[in-house]
């Protein structure tokens, strides 16, 4: 079974997700002091077989950051463009609008919080999909 634990970075907050090719173990969003101690906790509970971090805001010195961290598992970027824009599909499909916002059209909702973790999990799933080809 593999392992991503993926990390949509930000200036303010993050997106974490750990999942495996069974599916879904973790996501969260944290302030971005708490990604590496986060991470780092995650990776010596999970073994992750890698980490990926989308190389958008903040993305090249998070995973230096990582790196110095967590030692023995591989970090490395990946291109996250349109990534928000899936995660907000996502989200939105997860978190069916309720009462008068269902009449409202998907296109024009936006989610109710923050969608920066699911925005880390279509980066793992991307990176499980190229792994498994």
């Amino acid at each position: 079974m593999k392992s991503v634990l993926a990390i949509d970075p930000g200036c303010d907050k993050c997106g974490i997700a750990l999942v495996t090719t069974e599916g879904l173990v973790h996501k969260e969003i944290a302030p971005r002091t708490d990604v590496v101690r986060i991470a780092s906790s995650l990776s010596s509970k999970h073994r992750p077989d890698e980490i990926i971090i989308g190389n958008g805001t903040g993305g090249g010195s998070l995973a230096e950051e990582i790196r110095a961290a967590v030692g023995a598992v591989p970090v490395s970027m990946v291109e996250e463009a349109y990534s928000s824009e899936k995660a907000r599909r996502r989200f939105l499909l997860d978190n069916p609008p309720r009462g008068i916002r269902r009449l409202i059209p998907r296109g024009l909702l936006t989610p109710n919080r923050p969608y920066d973790d699911y925005a880390a999990i279509i980066l793992a799933e991307a990176r499980l999909e190229t792994v498994a080809e």
